[in-house]
C-alpha cells in the first residue's frame, strides 16, 4: 500500500434474528478431528469460522469483528455456552493446586487441541441481542485462519481486562474515559479528546475519576500512571469533529461547542438553548471498550446537526477508533464533514500523506488552570499524536490557525452520513512508541490495517 510504504520509509453491524433451528451440520469426518477438550468439557458441536488477512505482511494483535448476521448459522444459546478457541495455539496446562485455591472453580483447566482466547459478544444497540463477536489475533501474510466457537455450557475462563471504559463525575461534571494499557483518552471537553500516556502498561482511569485525581499530577500518585500529554483548550485536542458550512469560507469549520452563544468560553452555554451531550458505556473489556457520545441541538448558525460517535480502545494498542454517524444533517447550503486534531505547539515531527497526519515534538506538560504550578511543568522530549481517515472517504487535508492551530480533513458526506477515523499517541516516557521513528512506523502499520480490516470468509456448523 502506498501510504504505509511512504511512512515506513520515512520512519526507517447489522442485526439479524438467530434461527430457531440449527443449520445442517457438516458430516465430513475429517472436520471432526482435533476437537477441543478442557478437562470434563468435551463438546460435540462447533461453529467453524474462517477469516482472512488480505495484506501481504503479517499482522500482530489485529482486531477481528464479525457481525451477528455473518454468524447466522449459530444456534440460539447463552453466552456461557460459547467458547472461542484458536486451534493453532498450545493448550493451557493443568493449573497448580495453589492457583486453583486462589482463583477458584472458574480457573481454566488443561486444554487439548487449541486454547480459548479472550473475546466479546457485544450488544452495541442495547436491545439484549449481541451484535458483534470481537477478538484479536496474530496473522501471517495473506493467511486464512480458522477459529472455532465450541457449544456447550461451561463456566471456566477468567480473563483480566486489558481495556477500560467508564464515566465519572470529574471536577463536578460528567466526563467519559476509555483506555488501553498504553494510552488513554477522555472527554473533559464534550467533543474534543484529551490524551493521557502511561509510563508502564496499566489501567488507571478508574482511579482518576473515582478519586478525582489531577490528570497532570498522577505521576505523584504512581509513576506508572503517567500524565495527560495534550492541552486541548479551544483546539480539537487528540481528535474532534465539525462541519465546513460557512458560505464563502470553505476552510472555516463550525464546531459543536463554539456556536456563538457563549463566545468567551470553551464550554457551551446552557443545554436547552445550546448544544447538549449525553454519554454511555457501550462495552467494557476485556479486549475492547467503547464509549458512545451523543451530540444534540447543534446550531452552527449555518445549519442544524446532531451526531453520535463510538470511541473504542483496543487491548495492547496505542490507538483508538471513532465511528461517526450524523443523525441530523441540515445545512443551509453546501457542507462537508470535518475531523481534526491539535497541531503541537512545538511541532518538529510533521508528516502528512493521504489520509494520515502526524504532529509531534517536545512538550511542556501542564494544566493551564494551575497558574502557580507552571514552573513545575513536566518537560517531555517527545509527544506525538496522529489522525487517520480511511482512504475510502477521500479525505482532503486542511490546516487552520483558528482554535489554537489544527490539522484537519474535509470529508464529503455520503448517503449514510457516516465516517470513521483513528487517533494514536506516543511519548518519550512511555513503554512503546517513544520516539519519532517508532511512532511513525507504528502509525504506518495501524493505518494500513485500518484501511484493510480482517475479512470474514465463512461460518459453518460442524458436529462430531
Amino acid at each position: 500500500m502506498k501510504t504505509r510504504s511512504i511512512l515506513m520509509a520515512t520512519a526507517g453491524a447489522a442485526i439479524a434474528c438467530l434461527p430457531c433451528a440449527m443449520a445442517q451440520p457438516s458430516s465430513d469426518s475429517s472436520s471432526a478431528s482435533g476437537w477441543y477438550v478442557q478437562d470434563d468439557f468435551v463438546p460435540d458441536q462447533r461453529l467453524r469460522i474462517v477469516v482472512r488477512n488480505d495484506l501481504d505482511r503479517p499482522r500482530e494483535n489485529a482486531p477481528v469483528t464479525i457481525t451477528r448476521t455473518q454468524l447466522s448459522a449459530m444456534p440460539d444459546v447463552h453466552e456461557l455456552a460459547m467458547t472461542l478457541v484458536d486451534p493453532a495455539l498450545p493448550g493451557r496446562e493443568e493449573p497448580s493446586f495453589e492457583l486453583l485455591q486462589r482463583q477458584g472453580g472458574h480457573e481454566a483447566r488443561a486444554e487439548e487441541n487449541g486454547a480459548w482466547i479472550p473475546y466479546q459478544f457485544d450488544d452495541l444497540d442495547k436491545d439484549g441481542l449481541w451484535d458483534e463477536l470481537f477478538f484479536m489475533s496474530d496473522f501471517e501474510a495473506g493467511e486464512e485462519k480458522v477459529f472455532y466457537i465450541y457449544l456447550g455450557q461451561q463456566g471456566r475462563g477468567w480473563q483480566a481486562h486489558e481495556t477500560h471504559a467508564g464515566i465519572g463525575s470529574y471536577v463536578r461534571h460528567t466526563v467519559p474515559f476509555w483506555e488501553s494499557g498504553n494510552i488513554g483518552w477522555k472527554l473533559w471537553y464534550p467533543t474534543d479528546i484529551d490524551v493521557f500516556g502511561k509510563r508502564e502498561p496499566v489501567l488507571m482511569s478508574q482511579r482518576l475519576y473515582m478519586d478525582n485525581l489531577d490528570g497532570y499530577g498522577v505521576n505523584h500518585v504512581d509513576p506508572a500512571f503517567g500524565s495527560d500529554i495534550m492541552q486541548v483548550g479551544s483546539s480539537f485536542g487528540g481528535g474532534g469533529i465539525g462541519v465546513f458550512d460557512t458560505p464563502g469560507e470553505p476552510d472555516t469549520v463550525s464546531r459543536p461547542r463554539f456556536t456563538g452563544r457563549a463566545p468567551d468560553s470553551v464550554f457551551n452555554a446552557g443545554p436547552i438553548g445550546d448544544t447538549r451531550y449525553a454519554f454511555e458505556v457501550v462495552t467494557n473489556g476485556p479486549v475492547r471498550s467503547i464509549i458512545r457520545a451523543h451530540t444534540f441541538n447543534w446550531d452552527s448558525g449555518n445549519g442544524q446537526y446532531a451526531a453520535e460517535q463510538l470511541y473504542t480502545a483496543y487491548a495492547g494498542e496505542s490507538y483508538s477508533t471513532a465511528s461517526v454517524r450524523f443523525t441530523e444533517f441540515d445545512p443551509e447550503g453546501s457542507a462537508a464533514f470535518a475531523v481534526g486534531m491539535r497541531r503541537h505547539v512545538n511541532e518538529e515531527d510533521y508528516l502528512q500523506e493521504d489520509g494520515i497526519v502526524i504532529s509531534g515534538g517536545p512538550e511542556a506538560i501542564r494544566n493551564v488552570d494551575d497558574d502557580g504550578l507552571r514552573e513545575n511543568s513536566l518537560i517531555v522530549d517527545y509527544v506525538s499524536t496522529a489522525l487517520v481517515v480511511p482512504e475510502r472517504f477521500d479525505p482532503e487535508f486542511v490546516t487552520t490557525e483558528d482554535f489554537g492551530g489544527n490539522h484537519m480533513f474535509r470529508i464529503t458526506p455520503g448517503d449514510d452520513l457516516t465516517f470513521d477515523y483513528l487517533i494514536a499517541a506516543g511519548w518519550s516516557e512511555g513503554a512503546v512508541n517513544t520516539n519519532q521513528e517508532e511512532f511513525r512506523a507504528y502509525v504506518g502499520e495501524v493505518a494500513e490495517s485500518f484501511n484493510s480490516p480482517i475479512e470474514f470468509v465463512s461460518g459453518q456448523m460442524e458436529s462430531k
